[in-house]
């Protein structure tokens, strides 16, 4: 996820004495963010076929699976986490994300940060502004393969799939698996390890599996 902190620990300018103070306190936020640098024309390279907007950040390289017709839209300042060492938590893999059918949209908004784990789109996702996804969740929007064994082996691609719908706000704990037509309120939060089967309210805190609600926002 985005690191969060108080206003007085961020270094009023990049080479200011709080910026090099920040960094002998935390050197290995300064290594990430020396990392991120050097790999920024790579990283560059991967997002090239994806309509991102300004102020990208990528700490590793996220894996992108794009089908040519489908469509991916991001807004400003998305943060990527993808490597072990850019967050504590320690993401299993690097951030995935898929298209995987012609037609496939992906829209996110503004601010959305996300640590380790998967997008995964055969129909809609669509994301809204200011959207912390902890380290090593999913969300999708299909089943990927049929329930029925016979035509799971006739079409073993042919499954169910819709749209997921995540508001402004939101902050999904970590390890957490959010499926096929959940829609997601303004300003809820999903607990870590839940597992998200039906619509959360706005304003709504949700965790369990499956999830359920347990408090407001």
């Amino acid at each position: 996820m985005v690191d969060q902190h108080k206003s007085s620990d961020v270094p009023t300018a990049l080479l200011s004495a709080d910026a090099i103070r920040h960094a002998l306190d935390t050197p290995w936020k300064a290594t990430n963010e020396i990392r991120r640098l050097l790999l920024m024309p790579v990283a560059w390279w991967v997002l090239r076929g994806l309509n991102v907007g300004s102020g990208w950040q990528c700490y590793g390289l996220p894996i992108i699976q794009k089908h040519r017709r489908s469509t991916i839209q991001i807004g400003a300042r998305m943060s990527l986490r993808s490597t072990i060492v850019s967050n504590p938590l320690g993401p299993t893999h690097p951030v995935i994300i898929s298209t995987r059918r012609a037609g496939s949209n992906l829209t996110i908004g503004d601010d959305f940060g996300m640590t380790g784990g998967s997008l995964i789109v055969d129909e809609q996702m669509t994301i809204g502004d200011r959207v912390w996804v902890g380290a090593n969740t999913t969300i999708t929007d299909t089943d990927f393969h049929p329930i029925d064994p016979d035509l799971r082996r006739v079409d073993p691609l042919n499954a169910k799939t819709a749209p997921v719908v995540i508001a402004d706000d939101v902050f999904i704990g970590m390890s957490s698996l959010i499926l096929k037509g959940v829609t997601i309120g303004e300003r809820s939060v999903v607990g870590a390890g839940s597992i998200v089967t039906r619509d959360v309210p706005p304003n709504t805190i949700v965790a369990g599996n499956p999830a359920k609600v347990i408090g407001k926002v």
